[in-house]
């Protein structure tokens, strides 16, 4: 259904490449074995062709970061991203890695390791930088599942209390039940 909403209004409705959005992600979690069983391993692979060139980010008025995972210690601002061409597969560390896989935690400063095993984490002060540097108010993300759809704002020193930091977009409306989440977008 979402691609079909992208062909229809191709220059207002953004898709962005998840974690699952990886063939060893989706291969793992049944994607594969669903595509095998109803259709054929061949639309399988066109699908991983399709993700590979998928965007990462997006920036929304020249204000708003939106990013699956998170930010990277390779990462300096979302120009970065533009330097892989696409398609492109996902390595297991680097910044396209962290972009997909790196949760915020307001409970440290600076970086650490991930409890995932892959990525960081990251604190509010480098969510506060990422966003005076690179001019932005708000960062956007769906990686994780959450009852609290947005964190506490950071206060920068040049600006008052943002607006909030990284955002989570719930995406997955059958985990509901878990989170008390539901789906949504954003509209500009």
């Amino acid at each position: 259904m979402l691609l079909a909403y992208k062909i229809k209004y191709p220059e207002n409705f953004f898709l962005l490449r998840g974690n699952h959005e990886c063939a060893s992600i989706n291969r793992i979690y049944g994607f594969y074995d669903e595509c095998k069983r109803r259709y054929s391993v061949k639309l399988w692979k066109n699908f991983q062709d399709l993700f590979n060139a998928l965007p990462l980010a997006a920036v929304i008025e020249q204000r708003i970061f939106c990013i699956h995972g998170g930010l990277s210690p390779d990462m300096y601002g979302p120009d970065d991203l533009k330097k892989f061409q696409r398609p492109v597969e996902v390595p297991d560390t680097g910044l396209l890695c962290d972009t997909l896989w790196s949760d915020p935690d307001k409970d440290i400063t600076g970086w650490a390791e991930n409890d995932r095993g892959v990525s960081f984490t990251f604190g509010a002060d480098i969510v506060s930088k990422f966003l005076e540097r690179n001019d932005l108010d708000l960062i956007v993300r769906a990686h994780q599942a959450s009852a609290q759809p947005f964190l506490e704002p950071p206060t920068t020193p040049s600006r008052a209390p943002l607006p909030a930091t990284a955002s989570r977009t719930p995406r997955a409306p059958r985990r509901w039940w878990r989170t008390g989440t539901s789906s949504s977008a954003i509209e500009s």
